[in-house]
């Protein structure tokens, strides 16, 4: 079985297609991405139309901006945790806690920013619990966990290879932080390490981050 994974920088997130039989996008990045998502596409020689489901790992607007304007790019469904459906349908814009000193100072700049983003709600054909998924009926070898911390509905894909999809469940490169490790939000730092554990405990290999670069799981082991 073959797998391509392309990173596409949609804003300052990094959003992901992966391919296998099927083909599917996680995360849309900030608001008004569209042009630059088809020239990412074009490049890769990739139909919008061929693009079947669009998981958003959590409700922030750097990772739904986008999620109106490519879901009628490709008519993709859209699916997110059933905690954040409303996020994503209203368009709402909530400020993640700060987690230590360069998370203060990053919230600062953030509020600023935040009230000047405006984007349309999207409707969500997904509302997930917090049971894995299965990504089977899309081509996809692979499930979505449920992977609360960064947010209480966050969610990881997890392909049977060991690649693991996290959106802010960490974090490993500037402006965020130097090195892998706790996201500078997080709703609960504890629960973000129990997720790591779970991420560790299913077979995760690999860690593709919104924010930062990919890694070694074993990198987690370490920080737990």
């Amino acid at each position: 079985m073959k797998t391509e994974i392309h990173r596409l920088s949609l804003g300052m997130c990094y959003c992901y297609l992966i391919k296998q039989e099927g083909l599917i996008l996680v995360d849309t990045g900030f608001p008004n991405q569209g042009k630059k998502f088809l020239k990412e596409l074009t490049s890769l020689s990739i139909v919008p139309k061929d693009i079947s489901l669009i998981i958003l790992t959590h409700g922030h607007n750097d990772h739904i901006g986008s999620a109106n304007e490519i879901k009628g790019l490709t008519g993709g469904k859209v699916a997110i945790n059933q905690r954040e459906k409303e996020w994503v349908e209203q368009a709402l814009k909530p400020l993640p806690p700060p987690v230590g000193l360069w998370g203060k100072i990053m919230m600062i700049m953030l509020k600023r920013v935040t009230t000047r983003i405006h984007f349309p709600g999207t409707p969500v054909d997904l509302a997930l619990g917090d049971e894995d998924f299965s990504l089977e009926d899309y081509g996809i070898h692979g499930r979505v966990l449920h992977t609360p911390g960064h947010t209480a509905g966050s969610m990881s894909l997890l392909l049977d290879t060991g690649d693991a999809f996290v959106g802010d469940l960490v974090m490993n490169g500037l402006p965020m932080r130097i090195g892998a490790g706790m996201p500078i939000f997080a709703e609960s730092t504890d629960a973000v390490k129990k997720s790591w554990r779970k991420l560790l405990d299913n077979g995760a290999k690999r860690i593709y981050c919104a924010h930062g670069k990919l890694f070694q799981a074993d990198k987690l082991q370490k920080l737990l």
